[in-house]
């Protein structure tokens, strides 16, 4: 028996219910703003991370005069602020006309382009100065626009993943790390300055690492100290491992929540080695494994993004750092890949299919985002139930359970679990939401179907399965106790209210 106190634990902010929303340029197009509208319906997340898509902003005139057309950079940064978004912008990629090279062009895509045709420039500027003004004048547009007082609690930072060719400077090797924290410090030094010339409010950051924390982390963070450049956050990615087949040259097990925690602590060692501990660290893009644009075509495992299996380790990813010592900003799902799709189950990243039927993922984020700032103790779970049991001001609960073994296998015998409450719930509204192989699993029912494209009618039954709804709803009696039948990788909320 799982039995709920009603001791406060401690404070707790939600940092989990944020994500990465990729490709930008879908928020303009009606499929990008469809998924956007049931992220704000739903209340599925508080931050959005997007790029600023420099090379859609900045061109050159016909007299050679450096010109700014924010048009576009407005309708997505309006749609995001209208729906009741926080927002944190990634400065990048290089616009063409101040990239020292137009020639280093990668697409980091499933396709040889990015979305709408597009590539990455990742040549570094041919001019500093004119990075800077082009920085400063994206900054002071923004905030024009949206005012310090909303802007000032959004994120901003330069690049995206530095540390890596895809994204910068693609002409020079993978273990060229050291030529391109070179390149970044300038550029890191102009974005500072350009922040600083707009308002010392504004909150800035980076460098969203890919891979190289110590060989690059450290000697980034020793140049921001001895230029004593501003910084309000670092940002860096934790896929874990790179993939299923990285987990086995490591001799990892992939699905192991264990993986993010190995870097994370690497992460806090480099920063507290330079001085930057007091920093908040924003974790912008997370993902249980690497492989972003792959999907089940060439990593058959990747059909875990479409089942339950998906929400039970985001579960026990968040259940694990809120228990531990680790002070998290926020954790942001990465979602890129998500234009992609061309069938309906085909395990690429995304909170939707492509007929915009809710992944099981989608509705872990739904349930997790029900959970109050107060953590409640509690007693009774095993190794592989794990519990976050919390309450808000007006003693409304909300606890989230999740069952899973170490590797998230299907083999886990099903149990029975009983929760009960220290305080009297008797007279309130019990309500009990399930996330398993059998319930709000749109995949596990595609399966059971047995056809290969579901026909209009099987869409819209696999859609509402999708929809999140309650298996129980009842009042509570005297002395109540909630009996559940845990299956392995459910992940289940219960609310009193």
């Amino acid at each position: 028996m799982i039995t709920i106190s009603d001791k406060i634990v401690k404070k707790q902010e939600n940092f989990w219910n944020h994500c990465l929303f990729h490709p930008t340029d879908a928020i303009e197009d009606s499929w990008g703003k469809r998924i956007l509208d049931r992220m704000a319906e739903d209340r599925a997340a508080k931050t959005i991370r997007i790029y600023t898509m420099l090379e859609d902003i900045v061109y050159i005139d016909m007299n050679g005069k450096l010109c700014y057309d924010f048009r576009a950079n407005d309708l997505r940064l309006d749609y995001l602020t209208e729906n009741g978004f926080d927002v944190l912008l990634a400065v990048g990629a290089m616009p063409d006309c101040i990239a020292k090279s137009s020639k280093n062009k990668t697409s980091v895509s499933f396709n040889k382009t990015r979305y709408k045709g597009k590539m990455f420039n990742t040549s570094p500027p041919a001019d500093y100065k004119v990075w800077e003004d082009v920085c400063y004048e994206y900054m002071k547009h923004i905030v024009e626009r949206y005012g310090i007082e909303r802007v000032s609690n959004w994120r901003i930072q330069c690049f995206n993943e530095p540390d890596i060719p895809d994204f910068f400077m693609s002409d020079l090797p993978h273990e060229a790390v050291a030529d391109r924290v070179r390149e970044y410090c300038k550029l890191y030094k102009a974005f500072s300055n350009a922040a600083l010339r707009v308002s010392d409010e504004l909150k800035i950051g980076g460098p969203a690492l890919a891979l190289y924390i110590e060989e690059f982390l450290i000697p980034w963070l020793e140049y921001v100290k001895a230029e004593n450049l501003k910084i309000d956050f670092i940002s860096y990615h934790n896929y874990g491992c790179l993939g299923f087949y990285n987990a086995k040259q490591l001799g990892v097990n992939a699905f192991n929540v264990e993986n993010h925690f190995n870097k994370h602590q690497r992460l806090v060692n480099a920063v507290t080695k330079c001085g930057y501990q007091h920093l908040p660290i924003v974790m912008d893009e997370w993902g249980t494994v690497g492989g972003g644009f792959k999907n089940i075509t060439q990593v058959p495992q990747l059909i875990f993004r479409e089942t339950e299996v998906f929400p039970a380790f985001f579960a026990k990813f968040i259940t694990k750092f809120i228990y531990s010592d680790y002070i998290v900003d926020k954790l942001m799902l990465c979602l890129s890949g998500q234009h992609e799709m061309t069938e309906e189950f085909t395990g690429f990243r995304g909170f939707f299919t492509m007929s915009s039927i809710a992944k099981p993922i989608y509705n872990g984020f739904v349930l997790a985002a029900k959970l109050k700032d107060n953590i409640l103790h509690f007693s009774g779970s095993d190794n592989n139930t794990f519990v976050v049991p919390t309450k808000d001001e007006n003693n409304n609960l909300s606890v989230l359970l999740s069952y899973s073994n170490d590797d998230l296998s299907e083999d886990l015998p099903e149990k029975t679990e009983t929760v009960a409450f220290d305080k009297d719930i008797s007279g309130k509204k019990v309500t009990v939401f399930c996330i398993d192989k059998t319930h709000t699993n749109p995949y596990r029912m595609f399966e059971k179907m047995g056809v290969d494209v579901p026909s209009k009618e099987q869409l819209e039954i696999l859609r509402e399965e999708g929809r999140l709804k309650p298996i129980a709803e009842y009042i509570a009696g005297e002395n109540e106790e909630i009996t559940l039948t845990l299956t392995a990788n459910s992940c289940i909320l219960i609310t009193v209210e």
